[in-house]
C-alpha cells in the first residue's frame, strides 16, 4: 500500500500546489490513498466547506486538521457530515465529527487519527498518548494499517509518541511547525516516523506566510496581521510511505520536497 501525506497546506497558494503536484506525484509513486492536512487551507488559518471540498475535488482522500479547528466557525455547519474530515481526538471539550476515521481502500483497511500535542501549544486537551492507547484499546482486532497525524510543536515530544507506539501504528508523521525535517525514518518496529512533515504553500515566506508581515510583528512586535503572498511560487512537502498490508508495517518512508512555478 501507497500513502502520499502531504504537510500542512497554507492559503490558496497551498491548495494550488496540491492541484499542480498531486497527479504527477499519485503516477511517479503509485499511490493508493491520499492524506493531506488542510488545518491552515483557508485563508492561512482554518478550513471552510469550500476549500474542504476543492481539496477533495482535487483528489486528496482524507483531511486531517489541527489547533485551528475552529478557527472558522462554519466548520460547526458541515463537520459531521464530512466523512473525510478528520479533527483532533484528544479535544477536551465536545466537538462534531471524529477524531479517527476507517476507510477501505480495494479491501485494504485504513485508520487515519488526528492528535494535538501538548508541548508549547495553547490548546488544553486531553494527553494525546492517553487518547491514542485508549483507541487502540477500543479497536483491537481491526487488522488496519494505521496512521496518525501528531499536530504538535515540539519534536521531542513527537519523538516521544513515536517510540511509545512503535510497531503499534503503521506511521506517526508530525505536522504543524511548516518546516520539513530531516529525520524520516523507519523505527525498529515498523513504524514510520517524521518529526514533520513540512507545508504546502509560498515558498520564500515564513511559514507558508508573507515575509514582511511575520516579521513586523514576531521582530519589531507591530500589532500586524500575517498575510499571504498569492504571487510567489510554491513549496510542497510531503511524504510517500510504503506499508505492508499483512504486517501494516511500513517499509519505507520518502521524503519530498518540490518547488514549483506559480502558473
Amino acid at each position: 500500500m501507497k500513502i502520499l501525506f502531504f504537510g500542512d497546506i497554507v492559503g490558496r497558494s497551498g491548495r494550488q500546489a496540491i492541484k499542480q503536484s498531486i497527479d504527477n506525484l499519485i503516477k511517479k509513486y503509485q499511490i493508493d490513498f491520499v492524506i493531506a492536512n488542510g488545518e491552515n487551507a483557508t485563508h492561512g488559518k482554518g478550513l471552510i466547506e469550500k476549500h474542504y471540498n476543492e481539496l477533495i475535488d482535487a483528489g486528496v482522500d482524507c483531511i486531517t486538521l489541527g489547533n485551528h479547528y475552529l478557527s472558522k466557525n462554519n466548520i460547526n455547519d458541515y463537520i459531521d457530515e464530512a466523512s473525510c474530515l478528520i479533527r483532533p481526538l484528544n479535544l477536551i471539550n465536545s466537538f462534531g465529527g471524529v477524531g479517527s476515521q476507517l476507510f477501505d481502500v480495494n479491501g485494504i483497511k485504513i485508520r487515519v487519527t488526528n492528535l494535538l500535542g501538548t508541548a508549547f501549544m495553547k490548546e488544553e486537551v486531553v494527553s494525546p498518548y492517553q487518547s491514542l492507547k485508549q483507541l487502540l484499546d477500543d479497536t483491537i482486532g481491526e487488522n488496519s494499517i494505521h496512521i496518525v497525524d501528531f499536530h504538535a510543536e515540539a519534536t521531542g515530544e513527537k519523538m516521544c509518541i513515536g517510540y511509545c507506539f512503535d510497531g503499534l501504528v503503521s506511521a506517526v508523521l508530525g505536522t504543524h511547525t511548516h518546516v520539513q525535517t530531516n529525520d524520516n525514518k523507519i523505527l525498529s518496529n515498523g513504524t514510520a516516523f517524521i518529526s514533520d512533515v513540512g507545508m504546502c504553500g509560498a515558498r520564500n515566506g515564513v511559514l507558508g506566510f508573507e515575509k514582511n508581515s511575520v516579521i513586523q510583528k514576531t521582530i519589531f512586535g507591530n500589532n500586524e496581521r500575517f498575510t499571504l503572498d498569492e504571487k510567489d511560487d510554491y513549496i510542497v512537502n510531503a511524504v510517500v510511505l510504503d506499508i505492508d498490508e499483512i504486517s501494516l508495517k511500513c517499509h519505507e518512508i520518502i521524503k519530498i520536497n518540490m518547488l514549483l512555478e506559480n502558473k
